[in-house]
């Protein structure tokens, strides 16, 4: 691996573990929340933890997958604007979840999420490759999120 990689790796670490910090600043509080713990929740929620530790494992394995990525792409700009879109979406969700509990516009900003995802997964790093693969766990958690926001829309 080369020093220009790693120093993307780097980067992307700390952009992507920086989105997380800020989103996680709207998180500890809305969880414990009433609002939130009353709420007619899917089944399928995992226990707290496993959303730490599933987020820690996702932005390990795409801040790899962007470094790659960036070394590939053809249009710096394009690749930018989409990571971009995803920062944004990935720290808006939990503000408008767990502050303003806008159920609706939260589950449409993890579709808009899911939606940038991929396209990255299409766009970037062609599927045949195994480093395409290092998105997957994200693009499907994305799923799983999307799922436990509608169900809240859903029946609540």
């Amino acid at each position: 691996m080369g020093i220009k990689r790693t120093g993307f790796i780097l980067l992307f670490l700390f952009l992507n573990f920086g989105a997380l910090a800020i989103g996680g600043s709207f998180t500890a509080d809305g969880v414990a929340s009433d609002w939130y713990q009353n709420l007619n929740k899917a089944p399928w929620t995992p226990p707290g933890w496993v959303f730490g530790a599933a987020w820690t494992f996702l932005m390990v394995c795409y801040s790899v997958y962007l470094a790659m990525a960036h070394e590939t792409s053809q249009n710096r700009r394009l690749f930018w604007g989409i990571y971009l879109f995803q920062w944004i979406f990935n720290v808006a969700w939990n503000p408008l979840f767990f502050k303003y509990h806008w159920t609706i516009l939260s589950l449409v900003d993890l579709i808009a999420l899911t939606a940038v995802i991929y396209f990255s997964i299409l766009r970037f790093i062609p599927l045949r490759s195994w480093k395409a693969w290092l998105l997957l766990p994200y693009a499907l958690w994305v799923l799983i999120a999307t799922s436990l926001n509608a169900y809240i829309v859903l029946n609540n």
